[in-house]
C-alpha cells in the first residue's frame, strides 16, 4: 500500500502545472524523478544554475540541474529501471531552451537547431557545452551522470545522450571502477528494491578544456533510495576524476563529504525518510 501510495504521489505530479521545460527550481511538478518529490537542497546550487526536465519524443526521462557558467551537469535525477538492449549511438544533442525558453521542449541536435531557429553555432555555444568541446582529448572522455544502460525503453536511452548530461570525464575511471558501480555496485544493491531513485552529480573542479569554456569536475559521486518490502535502503559512492577508484559510502557519509567539497553548506540529496546509515 505504502508503495503504490508513492508512486501516485510521484507520477500524480505530471498532472497538474506548467508547460515549459526550463523552471525556475525542483521540483518541477511534471518531472517526477526525486524521491517523495523532493531535490537536493540548495547547498548544490551553482551561481548561475538551469533546472531542465529533460523531454525526448514528447516524454520526459530525468531532470539535470545545470550550471550555465561552468557548462557542466551539477547533478542528473532519475529512476533506475535496467533492461534488456544495446547502447545506442545517436548523435549528441543539446537544450533548445537554454539558447531561448520559446525554442523546443525536446533536446535536439545542433544541426537541427540551427536550421530550424537560424541561429548560429556561437550563439549556441554561448549558452551551453556543444559537441566540439569535447574533441581532441587524451585523458578525457564524456562521462554520463544518467547512464544509458539505467533504462529500460529506446528513447530514455536516447535521451541520456544529450551534453547537458555529460562531464569531461577520466578515462580510465569512466570505462574502469566508474562503470563496474555503474553495472555491478548497482544492480547488487538494487536486488529487492521495488522503486529506486539515484542522483548522479560531480563537483566542480579547477581545470577546463575547451579553451576555458568546460569544467573537468574533481569528483563524480552517485546516491541511491529505494523502497523494498520491508524497508527503506540507501547506498552511494564517490570517486576522484583522476584516479580509477570508486569510494562506497553511506548516504549519510556522502552528504557529509559533499558540504565541503561544494562549500555551500550542509548537503541533503533525499527526503529525511530516506536512511543516512
Amino acid at each position: 500500500m505504502v508503495l503504490w501510495l508513492l508512486l501516485l504521489q510521484v507520477w500524480g505530479t505530471c498532472l497538474w502545472l506548467g508547460h515549459c521545460e526550463l523552471v525556475t527550481s525542483f521540483p518541477c511538478s511534471y518531472c517526477p524523478f526525486f524521491f517523495w518529490n523532493t531535490p537536493p537542497n540548495n547547498a548544490l546550487e551553482p551561481d548561475n544554475p538551469a533546472w531542465i526536465c529533460q523531454r525526448y519524443k514528447n516524454r520526459y526521462h530525468y531532470a539535470t540541474l545545470y550550471d550555465r557558467d561552468l557548462r557542466i551537469p551539477v547533478y542528473s535525477a532519475y529512476m533506475y529501471q535496467p533492461g534488456p538492449g544495446r547502447r545506442p549511438t545517436p548523435p549528441w544533442m543539446l537544450e533548445p531552451q537554454l539558447i531561448n525558453q520559446t525554442y523546443s521542449k525536446d533536446m535536439d541536435t545542433e544541426e537541427n537547431l540551427m536550421k530550424k531557429y537560424k541561429v548560429s553555432k556561437e550563439q549556441i555555444k554561448q549558452t551551453q557545452t556543444v559537441d566540439e568541446d569535447y574533441g581532441n582529448l587524451t585523458d578525457l572522455e564524456r562521462g554520463h551522470l544518467n547512464p544509458s544502460g539505467h533504462q529500460n525503453n529506446p528513447n530514455s536511452r536516447i535521451a541520456t545522450f544529450t551534453l547537458t548530461n555529460i562531464v569531461p570525464q577520466n578515462r580510465e575511471l569512466n570505462q574502469g571502477a566508474w562503470r563496474n558501480y555503474e553495472e555491478q555496485t548497482m544492480a547488487q544493491n538494487n536486488q529487492f528494491c521495488k522503486l529506486t531513485f539515484v542522483i548522479v552529480g560531480a563537483v566542480p573542479g579547477n581545470t577546463y578544456i575547451a579553451s576555458g569554456r568546460v569544467n573537468v569536475p574533481s569528483h563524480i559521486w552517485s546516491a541511491a533510495c529505494c523502497k523494498t518490502t520491508t524497508h527503506m535502503k540507501t547506498w552511494a559512492g564517490i570517486a576522484r576524476n583522476d584516479e580509477d577508484q570508486v569510494e562506497i559510502l553511506t548516504l549519510g557519509e556522502l552528504e557529509a563529504r559533499l558540504g565541503p567539497l561544494y562549500k555551500r553548506g550542509s548537503v541533503l540529496l533525499f527526503h529525511k525518510s530516506c536512511p543516512r546509515k
